[in-house]
């Protein structure tokens, strides 16, 4: 049973359609219905190009510029739905309009499903056509402005994420320039142990590795080591620049040191964290420590950390009245203070990481020009805002 061609009044040649008209596929397998509609569409000045088939209906579209694809559903060969399918695979922009002489909703709502724009059953009048394909055509304007403002916005998201980027770097370095400052407040002030924040930054950052602690955590602890004596800004010279011995109300005083640099701190926000460590860092795991006697599961993990670090780089550092021990002496006194003054696991992973490495990493801070020095700056920056270097 031949297919019925049923379309509304429009005869005659294609009459030339001007420059940036509608260009339209029309794909049937009837010769007659293919010229007709074609007719129809010439006279509203729409540009048409046709095919027998769904075959040819996708080499033209690989070929040629359309905006709009009217296609019969029932077609020898590949069928309109089939086509359908593949044109929006290959061509997700353009209208598609499916006409059929089978008046079945069901039919429609498949094409519609299968991405469709519209559905039309013969006859077919102009005006109807012409209606059809302008609702279409508005669509995919409207879903290609959508999808232009989303790769806008996409674009606009990550010039702005570049920018806060930017912004959070610089306000590091405001953060890194201000922890500098600090630093060599307190160098100044007790010109003895000189370095000393240095490095026991370094290595409290090398132990908090090693636990697993996270980048948070790892700043926190760098931060918390790097300013632990900031307190002795609060200090007067006549207690902490003493010579001899200190009176017991003199050591006092000089305990001080922790509350004043936990008060200083903590009303600086991004400090805040570190402070606990800065208030926390003479604590000892048996409860012998100061200034409120913390035992060890009270005490935070980073003063913890600390405490081992602050005795490595004191055992092995030159002082007025000794001199520095070796790093191999350093390790066995550490080891036998473990459970007593030094957190048992803390102290297992320091003895866990070899002497070697710990000497290598003192001599890498020590000499002018090394790779840690330019790395890290006048100061260990690695540490505070990432693990680079440790």
């Amino acid at each position: 049973m031949t297919k019925e061609t049923r379309l509304g009044s429009a005869t005659g040649v294609i009459p030339s359609t001007p420059p940036g008209a509608l260009r339209v596929l029309i794909v049937d397998d009837e010769l007659t219905t293919r010229k007709l509609l074609a007719a129809m569409l010439g006279e509203a000045g729409v540009s048409c190009k046709t095919a027998a088939c769904a075959e040819e209906g996708v080499g033209i579209l690989e070929t040629k510029s359309v905006d709009a694809v009217l296609s019969d559903l029932q077609m020898p060969g590949i069928s309109g739905m089939a086509f359908l399918v593949e044109v929006r695979r290959r061509h997700r922009h353009l209208a598609f309009l499916m006409i059929t002489g089978v008046d079945d909703i069901r039919v429609g709502i498949e094409a519609m499903k299968k991405g469709a724009d519209d559905y039309l059953v013969k006859p077919l009048q102009i005006e109807i056509v012409m209606a059809s394909l302008d609702r279409a055509l508005e669509k995919k304007r409207l879903e290609q402005e959508v999808e232009n403002y989303r790769e806008h916005l996409e674009e606009m998201v990550k010039e702005r994420t570049g920018q806060l980027e930017t912004a959070l770097f610089q306000v590091e370095h405001s953060y890194e320039d201000t922890l500098r400052a600090l630093g060599a407040a307190i160098d100044l002030r007790d010109s003895e142990t000189a370095g000393h924040s240095r490095r026991v930054t370094l290595y409290s950052a090398k132990i908090a590795k090693e636990l697993g602690a996270t980048e948070h955590e790892l700043k926190t602890i760098a931060m918390g080591a790097w300013l632990h004596d900031i307190g002795k800004l609060g200090i007067p010279d006549a207690v902490l620049l003493k010579p001899g011995a200190l009176t017991e109300q003199e050591w006092a005083i000089m305990r001080s040191h922790a509350q004043v640099g936990f008060d200083l701190i903590k009303r600086i926000p991004f400090l805040a964290d570190a402070a606990e460590i800065i208030l926390t860092h003479h604590e000892r795991c048996d409860g012998s420590g100061y200034p409120r006697g913390l035992k060890t599961a009270d005490i935070p993990i980073g003063a913890r950390i600390f405490a081992v670090a602050d005795s490595l780089d004191a055992m092995t550092s030159d002082r007025p009245y000794r001199s520095a021990l070796s790093f191999e002496e350093a390790h066995d006194e550490i080891r036998r203070g473990s459970g007593s003054r030094y957190d048992p696991q803390v102290v297992n992973v320091f003895l866990s990481i070899s002497i070697e490495s710990w000497k290598a990493l003192r001599h890498s801070i020590e000499i002018p020009g090394s790779e840690s020095e330019r790395m890290e700056g006048n100061y260990p920056r690695s540490p505070i805002w990432g693990s680079r270097g440790i």
